[in-house]
């Protein structure tokens, strides 16, 4: 097997042949159909379909006379259940291409600016490492929960740490509890990044007619849900919360996927009904999406870092018409004051510092 690049997650892949003839056929429908998409010839299609039924003991493939090829019960169960498993490996799959890529900047390009960062999955992360690397930038990134990755930053182990919360969360709030023991002003900078919409991942055509938490309860909808220590895991329980809906009114709520791509994953493989994320997975999947809200997805670095080589590179990259065009195209996002400086307490508000005249007065 071999890693490639899937087009429609943006996500690095496995390869598998057998996959690969299952999903050509899913797509097309046809024998032919799929040796066309894969540039192979109807014949050897035909034979390695056959070899593989063989190799199992189960048909793969179902052919009625005057009918479209599909997949047989067992080649889509198959199909699906690789798919579950390329998007749980991804965000490891995507450590070990950075591991390499690391390595070589290394090795070949004493130019080159190496930025470690630990994050909170985000797909225009992904696409922000790959344009970087053009501009001999490149970014070690480790997807993670947003409160291990600022703890990572306050441990040293990265630069960079990248957290999400809906824009000015309010004092007493579940994020405010979670994040302001771990960030201190003057001590950490946040850098713009990108305002992005989370909402639920639903079945193309919304078969459910969900358009809150109240109707995943309501309904008995099957939930997919992130781990603990994840920015939209707090989001999720911020807002049921707000809702007046403890956690056991979700059926699934403990049914988690490590990232995204996998909650989309597992609603279009039909073992779920809904999951709270981010447009972009829903829409590379052929799935649905209703908007719930806006959230502001925060850099941040200590303020030592901010004059550092590889942290300018990426403040001038993020405040680059090339960039903020290519971050506007991606579903669900705009660009949020990219590259910019920002002061932690005015965008988080929790810190109430008395107003002291003369030198010392208190900042964020």
């Amino acid at each position: 097997m071999a890693a490639s690049r899937d087009s429609g997650s943006a996500s690095t892949l496995i390869r598998n042949p057998l996959m690969d003839l299952l999903q050509a056929v899913h797509a097309s429908g046809s024998i032919s159909g799929a040796a066309k998409a894969l540039d192979l010839s109807y014949r050897h299609v035909w034979g390695e379909l056959k070899r593989w039924e063989q190799t199992l003991e189960r048909p793969l493939v179902v052919w009625d006379k005057g009918q479209p090829a599909r997949l047989s019960e067992f080649g889509s169960k198959l199909l699906w259940a690789e798919r579950q498993a390329q998007a749980r490996l991804a965000p490891q799959i995507e450590a070990l291409r950075a591991d390499l890529e690391r390595a070589f900047a290394v090795a070949f390009d004493d130019r080159a600016h190496v930025l470690t960062l630990y994050a909170s999955h985000d797909e225009a992360l992904v696409a922000l490492r790959e344009q970087a690397a053009g501009a001999g930038l490149h970014l070690d990134i480790r997807f993670c929960g947003s409160v291990d990755a600022i703890q990572a930053l306050n441990q040293g182990r990265c630069i960079l740490a990248g957290f999400h919360t809906p824009p000015q969360p309010q004092p007493g709030s579940l994020a405010e509890r979670s994040y302001k023991p771990l960030l201190q002003p003057g001590r950490h900078k946040i850098i713009g990044f990108a305002r992005r919409t989370q909402g639920l991942i639903v079945a193309r055509g919304n078969p459910l007619g969900l358009a809150s938490l109240a109707d995943l309860a309501r309904r008995g909808a099957r939930f997919v849900n992130r781990p603990l220590g994840t920015g939209t895991r707090l989001l999720l329980d911020e807002l049921l919360a707000q809702a007046g809906l403890s956690p056991d009114k979700l059926r699934g709520y403990a049914h988690c996927e490590p990232s995204h791509a996998a909650v989309a994953q597992a609603v279009a493989a039909g073992q779920a009904d809904a999951g709270l994320g981010i447009e972009t997975a829903a829409r590379s999947r052929g799935l649905d999406f209703v908007p719930l809200l806006q959230e502001d997805y925060h850099l941040v670095c200590l303020r030592s870092a901010l004059d550092q080589p590889p942290v300018a590179a990426l403040r001038r990259l993020l405040a680059g018409t090339d960039w903020q065009r290519q971050l506007a195209a991606l579903p669900g996002y705009a660009p949020a004051r990219c590259g910019e400086v920002l002061s932690l307490s005015r965008l988080l508000p929790w810190w109430a510092f008395k107003r002291v005249k003369g030198p010392h007065a208190q900042t964020g």
